[in-house]
């Protein structure tokens, strides 16, 4: 059982990374986003995921060193964007994100979205920057097993995390179990499905069970599924709320529940679109 906030599992290169994290996905207005980061940190966060698309890293950084929290116990997770792949790209996209957060390194670098024909010089750079001690763990985000083995073929490396799309209506089964037998850690970025989970009938019941809301349940089952979860919020209560989830443990047949709302069902792209563009 993960116990608490701060509880870590350890990706396959032996880094301890927070099952437990915070998303900043949207939030742009740079108090805002200084002061969430801050918040979210005082109250036991120590897991922060942003992204050079975001266009808030520089808050993101901000926001860390007005905490009192050292740099060396946050998890700090980036991602290079889709026009920023390429060798020689991702690497000047690396060095920029660093200077937005004003930090010297990255725990986790992820390739954002699986760009076709370039991603894989795009890891080639990720590689080297790993190799180098630039990053901790490197990794992708949205990459179907088909892109991940693709990957693999040439890679030195193999991705420490992929963070994908997951939630009770969006399982992603097949994902799920190859990420499983690879050892790749998987990571649930939506998780809440932006708020459209919370009216799900089954949820709702089971959260009447624990004394928990739907999207406490939702983020409990995340977990217990092996997946890392980093819901996002600006509300400082919400903030507090989807963290306690450390009191209770779903049965299995909660989570067999939960699971079986699976409708295939996104609320972003289809990574596979981008082969097409």
């Amino acid at each position: 059982m993960v116990k608490n906030i701060q509880s870590t599992v350890t990706l396959h290169n032996g880094v301890e990374m927070p099952w437990f994290g915070l998303g900043v996905y949207k939030v742009t207005d740079e108090s805002e986003i200084v002061d969430v980061v801050t918040a979210a940190l005082k109250h036991g966060y120590r897991h922060i995921d942003t992204a050079s698309f975001y266009q808030n890293e520089e808050g993101v950084g901000k926001g860390i060193r007005k905490s009192e929290v050292r740099r060396e116990d946050i998890f700090v997770t980036s991602k290079v964007w889709n026009d920023e792949q390429g060798y020689d790209e991702t690497l000047e996209a690396f060095e920029n994100s660093l200077k937005r957060l004003g930090t010297t390194y990255l725990d986790l670098y992820l390739v954002h979205w699986p760009v076709a024909k370039k991603y894989k010089e795009t890891w080639r750079a990720l590689e080297k920057l790993y190799a180098e001690g630039r990053v901790r763990a490197i990794g992708v985000s949205n990459f179907h097993v088909h892109h991940l083995q693709n990957l693999m073929e040439d890679a030195k490396i193999k991705p420490m995390v992929n963070q994908i799309e997951y939630h009770p209506h969006l399982t992603q089964g097949d994902v799920h179990a190859f990420c499983k037998n690879e050892g790749i850690q998987m990571e649930a970025w939506s998780p809440l499905k932006r708020g459209i989970l919370l009216n799900e009938h089954v949820l709702i019941e089971i959260g009447k069970k624990y004394g928990k809301t739907p999207a406490q349940i939702i983020l409990r089952w995340d977990l217990q599924t092996g997946v890392i979860t980093i819901p996002k919020s600006a509300n400082l209560g919400r903030l507090v709320e989807n963290a306690d989830i450390f009191d209770f443990e779903l049965t299995s047949e909660d989570i067999k529940q939960i699971s079986a709302l699976n409708k295939n069902e996104r609320v972003g792209m289809n990574p596979d679109d981008l082969d097409h563009k």
